[in-house]
């Protein structure tokens, strides 16, 4: 119960963060900086799902990297999808005729599809169970396939600690340090090819993990 309520806090905070975060962004300009980011982001990682493949983008935000899967079959999955056609001028899911949207938490998401590569990118901390969260994304993964995940692991014990107890870090319901995400994979019968650090910040270092599902 205590980690829905923080859930349903975070996802609350979420949206009113876009607004004030697109505010003042004019909408080219920040969809032309997104899609650069997005291509530059999967050409560092060595991640380029081929054309006709199936992707599942997990909580793929307003401006997510379905923005530059053009060609491939996409689903993309996000609890406040609706919330961002209605109030974010830059989301407009016409935009982009090959994802198919669902506005819902990925915990409710069903599917008898497969997926050649997987992308849950600045998401997995803002999910409500984090434990069925990363069962799903395994088991949709095709066996082969590729698993992305990116992350905030923390740096420190003492502050982990603390963020649990404390809403430290309002967005993130969830604070686990980079061995512990790691081994959310690798107990999953997931092998990781990389595990990329793009960013350093004295609480929290921001990685990209790079996985082969191996499930059957």
């Amino acid at each position: 119960m205590k980690n829905e309520l923080r859930w349903k806090i975070a996802q609350a905070a979420e949206i009113r963060w876009w607004q004030r975060y697109l505010n003042k962004k004019p909408k080219a300009d920040y969809l032309d900086w997104k899609t650069k980011y997005w291509q530059d982001l999967l050409i560092r990682i060595g991640v380029q799902p081929k054309v006709g493949e199936q992707v599942l983008d997990v909580g793929c935000g307003p401006a997510g990297a379905f923005m530059v899967l053009e060609g491939r079959e996409v689903d993309a999955v996000d609890p406040l999808l609706d919330s961002y056609s209605e109030k974010l001028t830059h989301f407009e899911r016409s935009a982009y005729p090959y994802t198919n949207f669902h506005a819902l938490p990925f915990e409710a998401y069903e599917t008898e599809t497969r997926y050649d590569t997987i992308l849950c990118l600045n998401a997995i901390n803002h999910v409500a169970d984090l434990d069925l969260c990363f069962d799903k994304l395994v088991e949709l993964t095709k066996p082969g396939g590729t698993l992305v995940v990116s992350i905030d692991a923390h740096n420190f014990g003492f502050f982990k600690g603390l963020f649990r107890l404390l809403p430290g870090d309002i967005l993130h319901p969830h604070q686990y340090d980079l061995k512990e995400y790691e081994s959310m994979l690798t107990q999953r019968s997931c092998t990781i090819k990389q595990s990329i650090l793009f960013d350093k910040h004295f609480f929290f270092d921001y990685y990209v993990l790079v996985a082969t599902a191996m499930n059957e």
